[in-house]
């Protein structure tokens, strides 16, 4: 039962009606009830697997806690040992998981295993982790209650892709109850609405593109590379940016706040700012859990980069399991440990140009700049093998090809001109609204201040034109997100 899936959109209103209608203080076994039926349909074969995971760590999280609150001041080995044992039990199955076979078939050269996945495997391993360690430093206190603590990890609107929530975030929303309200509930709505248009309007017209060039690297290089890699940094974005806005929005129904996952990064100025806007709970969750704990920025310029390379890398891996993820991951290490060794000469030659760092030149020159170094790092992401991204990336400079830019050769079965000008003016759209953002304003906000009659035709008219113009079929499915995957 995807997000996007007609199944889903019967199975919202009936628990949106029995949780609206049961008195508040049950309000949170509603959502556990439809949390566990929720995961139970989306994925009969796996649950057992999240089950053992979520009594295991519950069961750690309370050890922890008494241990912490029995010995305030002593038997820290205890404590400790305690803790990185429940840690690495915590992260075993997600490891097995994701890079058994990679290290069965690539370094040990046997055999692969098909394993059973748990839907979401990546991110609620997270999840519990965080909880554990946010127990063990006392920055939470352990909860008692397991059907609550399973409601943490299991709450419907983000369990399969995200965000990563933090238990002293999520959870004190989840188990007071929300009383219906009007202006909530339209919001939640709005995002709904926002995400199906990111979605099948750019994402998925984007995919036709991307994935006949990714899918046969053979028969295309330079220009087509570039389009495709230009077109698949567009999609991963707004593919993964609709997924986040629906699931916000299925939580805003219920009165219920998951935090931004994004914060436009294509208008990032420098790689590190990228990474402040890009999955931003990820980012977040490898800051405080990964980079901090390892030292951070504290003990030096050869230490920091030092943490960058392993948060980095661990980054890559969390992906997936292959050189190619982990080649990114070290990829992005390396564009900040460059850009931080280059910024003297950098600014240097902007006050030689005269370019203030308000200018809108360097502004604009900084984003491309951005983009630039990003959007290779996305091939080489999602090309099959490191060999073959790199390959592609290079083609885009030996191949020279610009004429396929102004004739038929983009024309894809099923991206004919008629969807790339709704694609472009999808993109033209997305970037208005972005751009509003920047500066501040809530274009939510601006649309709910409008006469009712306005706000339904607007309302009226984004759905008819999602279903008229949106893209659904050729050859792929669309109910599925790229990072469903993960």
């Amino acid at each position: 039962m995807s997000y996007t899936s007609v199944s889903f959109y019967f199975f919202l209103p009936a628990v949106l009606t029995v949780y609206y209608a049961v008195p508040v203080s049950l309000r949170w076994m509603v959502l556990f009830t439809g949390s566990v039926a929720f995961y139970f349909f989306a994925y009969k074969t796996g649950w057992w697997i999240l089950l053992a995971s979520v009594l295991f760590t519950y069961a750690a999280g309370m050890c922890t806690g008494y241990l912490r609150e029995k010995y305030p001041s002593s038997m820290h080995g205890m404590k400790k040992a305690v803790f990185i044992f429940a840690l690495l039990l915590t992260f075993l199955p997600w490891f097995c998981i994701k890079n058994g076979n990679f290290i069965l078939g690539s370094v040990l050269h046997g055999h692969s295993i098909r394993w059973v996945v748990p839907l979401g495997v990546s991110f609620y391993t997270l999840q519990m982790a965080s909880y554990l360690t946010d127990v063990y430093t006392g920055k939470i206190h352990a909860q008692k209650n397991p059907a609550k603590y399973a409601l943490f990890v299991l709450f419907f609107p983000q369990i399969v892709q995200g965000p990563i929530p933090r238990y002293g975030h999520l959870a004190g929303q989840l188990y007071k109850g929300h009383r219906f309200e009007e202006r909530e509930f339209v919001k939640g709505f709005q995002l709904i609405v926002w995400g199906f248009f990111l979605k099948f309007m750019i994402a998925d017209k984007a995919a036709i593109v991307v994935n006949e060039v990714f899918g046969h690297p053979e028969r295309y290089g330079g220009c087509y590379v570039f389009v495709a890699g230009v077109l698949y940094s567009l999609e991963l974005y707004t593919d993964f940016l609709a997924c986040t806005q629906i699931c916000r929005g299925v939580a805003q129904l219920f009165g219920i706040h998951l935090s931004g996952n994004f914060m436009r990064p294509y208008l990032a100025v420098s790689i590190r700012d990228f990474w402040r806007r890009w999955h931003m709970s990820l980012s977040g969750w490898l800051r405080d859990y990964i980079y901090i704990p390892l030292g951070g920025s504290r003990n030096g310029s050869l230490s920091k980069y030092r943490n960058l390379a392993v948060t980095f890398a661990f980054s890559g891996i969390w992906h997936g399991a292959g050189y190619e993820f982990l080649f990114w991951g070290l990829l992005h290490a390396a564009y900040q440990i460059g850009g931080s060794l280059t910024a003297g000469l950098r600014e240097r030659m902007n006050g030689f140009l005269g370019l203030s760092a308000q200018s809108p030149v360097r502004i604009m020159l900084r984003r491309a700049g951005v983009f630039f170094l990003v959007m290779p790092a996305w091939i080489i992401f999602r090309a099959d093998s490191l060999t073959i991204g790199l390959k592609m990336v290079q083609s885009m400079f030996l191949v020279h090809n610009p004429w396929i830019l102004f004739n038929d050769s983009l024309l894809f079965p099923g991206c004919g001109w008629k969807e790339w000008c709704v694609l472009a003016g999808s993109l033209l759209i997305l970037a208005v609204v972005e751009r509003k953002q920047e500066r501040g304003e809530c274009v939510r906000d601006s649309i709910q201040g409008l006469p009712l009659y306005i706000r339904w035709l607007i309302y009226i008219g984004a759905i008819t034109g999602i279903m008229v113009f949106g893209t659904y079929g050729f050859g792929f499915d669309a109910q599925d997100f790229i990072y469903r995957g993960f």
